[in-house]
Order: C-alpha cells, then structure tokens, then sequence
C-alpha cells in the first residue's frame, strides 16, 4: 500500500484527508481498464465518475459558487494516477477543459456547461496548442473573426487531449493584434458548423488526442469567455491552477513505481536472500522514497499557497511541476531496473508507468519552459527586493 502519512501535513485539513482515503478505496474497485480502446475508456470512466461525485471538485458549482480547491484536485489526480494512468486523464480534463469557464465564465455559461461536465454527462477539452505554437502561445495564428452577430472561427489546434470525444471545448483564438493581447477564448460545442476532427494522433501511452480544424465555423457571441483580448490572461490563470495538479499525477505514478519496486525487492531473491538484502538495492529505494517526498512537499506547497488566496503560484507550481515530473521519470526508471527483465515486458506495470510519465514533462509547459519561468520569478523578486 501507498503511504499516505503525507495526509496528515499541515498542508492538508481532514476533509481532504476523507476525500483522498474514500477515493483511493473507491479507484481500487474500478477493475480492469481497456488501453487499447481510450475512446470507450475515457468515455466509461468519466460516466462512472460522475456517476458516483467523483467529478464534482473538478469545476466551480453555479449554484454554490466557491473558488476550485487545488489541494482536492491534487489529491484526486495523485490517487487516480497511483491507480491507472487514463483514470487520471479522464478527471484531468473535465477540469482543465472547463477551468476557463470555471474562473472567468459568466453565470450563463457556468450554467449551461459545468452541471454537465461535473455529473459525467459531457466531456470537455482545452484547445490551446498550434502546429507552429506549443509552449508559445503569444503567437497563437488561429483567428476568430467579429462577423456582427457571430465570431467566425478559423485555423487548427493540435495535441488535443479529449480531441474527437469531446463534448465542448474551451478554445483560444487571435481576435485582432499581435501577441499575447490580441487573444480571446471562446466555447465551442463539438456539434459546431465548419468544426471537424482533421486528425487522431498516437502516442506511447495511449489517451484520445487530434488534431482539430475550423473553417468558417460560426459561434455566437455568447460563446465569448470573459472579454476580448483576456485569452492569454485566461489561459495563464488555468494553467497556474492545474499545472500543479500534473506534478500530482506525476508524483502518483512515482508512489506506484515505489511499491512495485519494494514489493519487488522483497520478494525476489537472489542465491536465497531477498534482492532487498543487497545495499546497492536499498540506494536504489532510498532514493526513490526520497524523490517521492520532496516532490510530495512540492506539490502540496503550491497547491495550499494558492488555495490560501494568492493570486498567482506561477513559480510555485512551475517548481512543482518541474521537479515531480523529472524526479518521478527517475523513481520510474529505477523502479524498472529493479524488475530486470520483466521491467520491459509488455503490459508489465513499471513499463506502462514508463510509457506514462514521459508526456507529463512536455504538456502544459515543457521542463525547460518551467526553468525560464523560475529563473525569471527569481530574477524579479530579487530586483524588486
């Protein structure tokens, strides 16, 4: 079992504690996931979420409306990612395709959409990535055009996650001007005129993902979020409160590696004696319990920072973020070491762990973008101080 000593940090209150406890017991009855078919999958598994309240911390409520608990998401994506990779996708998404709607939606917009996404009944996605723009989103090219009564879409996304399943998608578009101040974003629902999935792409670990393509597609202006020009603005803020919750999926896969490596160890032998007897052995997992935790105290340093009010975690999170990721492909690594031969079999649990962790330190802000944003935090606070 996962240690779950870090429950009672001061970071953390009971409540979450209860939250976190009761999902764990509620992910280990989930059973068997289809990795081959990630469409049906991810379909399956946010119905069931929903199905059961699991999806509720995931976006604002409109009736009671408070501020999302980044401490709660964490803890859910930790868990569900100890448990199976596309469970935590499956979460991910409802939140971070509905995040903009969450913090900067109009009453109307919440009301249409967040009761769906949050019960299961519609699946979101966050439409932010260009063939010629990925961590650069300042030059997005895709333009959404003021034609009187509509904004006309037109350009391509790509890498989307939740591309082709999607019910709706929060989606970023240049409104008019250069760089970050000419961006906008928009709802558009799945089912809009002159929208088409171009493309579904694969990856080393499998999860839905296209390429999406507007031609002509027509909006109404109450698709618009909040106002024109505030779409850099929007998407910064989303990512500053889900970019620490992928440092908690990465730290989920790292405590998942960590218990299949002891249980491992433990149990293999070695001319009679258990593969834990051998020092080089224990370097290997003191070091990885090490890594856990750090990143643990990371993770859940930028999510209590940012649920006791401040208005941007920015280098908190790109911290987290930067080393959960990178410390959890290192705990994998050795987790796969120490299974030998049967680390790099297929369908082997430290080889899917493998596959998985990869893609966590590219999206949402690649590791080198995190160091920039660290070193440019760091270089401000010391010029103002």
């Amino acid at each position: 079992m996962a240690d779950q000593s870090f429950l009672d940090w001061p970071f953390l209150t009971p409540a979450h504690k209860d939250h976190a406890l009761g999902l764990d017991q509620w992910a280990g009855g989930l059973g068997p996931i289809d990795h081959h078919d990630t469409d049906n999958a991810c379909r399956s598994l946010v119905a069931k979420m929903g199905a059961d309240g699991w999806l509720k911390p995931s976006a604002v409520d409109p009736a009671d409306p408070k501020p999302l608990d980044v401490r709660t998401l964490c803890l859910t994506r930790e868990t569900l990612a100890r448990h199976d990779g596309l469970a935590d996708f499956a979460f991910a998404m409802q939140g971070l395709g509905t995040g903009a709607i969450s913090l900067f939606g109009s009453p109307a917009q919440q009301g249409e959409w967040l009761p769906q996404t949050r019960s299961g009944q519609a699946i979101s996605a966050f439409a932010l990535t260009e063939p010629q723009s990925g961590s650069d989103v300042a030059n997005s090219t895709m333009t959404a055009r003021d034609d009187g009564d509509a904004w006309v879409l037109d350009g391509e996304k790509t890498w989307i996650s939740n591309g082709g399943i999607a019910d709706v998608y929060t989606l970023f578009a240049r409104t008019g001007g250069e760089g970050a101040r000419g961006l906008s974003a928009f709802i558009v629902p799945a089912d809009t005129p002159g929208f088409e999935i171009a493309e579904r792409l694969d990856t080393i670990a499998p999860h839905p993902l296209a390429t999406l393509r507007f031609d002509g597609a027509r909006l109404p202006k109450s698709a618009l979020i909040g106002e024109v020009g505030q779409g850099f603005k929007i998407a910064m803020s989303v990512l500053d409160v889900f970019r620490t919750t992928v440092a908690a999926a990465a730290l989920g896969f790292a405590r998942r590696a960590l218990d299949e490596a002891t249980t491992r160890v433990m149990s293999r032998k070695v001319q009679g004696k258990p593969l834990a007897d051998l020092q080089m052995v224990q370097a290997h997992i003191a070091e990885m319990a090490l890594r856990v935790d750090a990143a643990a105290l990371l993770v859940y340093r930028a999510a209590w920072t940012k649920d006791s009010g401040a208005p941007r975690v920015s280098r908190e999170a790109a911290m987290a973020k930067l080393f959960a990721t990178d410390e959890a492909q290192k705990v994998i690594d050795s987790a796969v070491q120490l299974h030998g031969g049967d680390g790099v079999k297929s369908g082997e649990t430290v080889e899917r762990l493998y596959r998985e962790i990869r893609a966590l330190r590219i999206y949402e802000g690649a590791s080198d973008v995190q160091k920039v944003i660290i070193a440019r935090q760091t270089l401000d606070a010391a010029v103002a101080g």
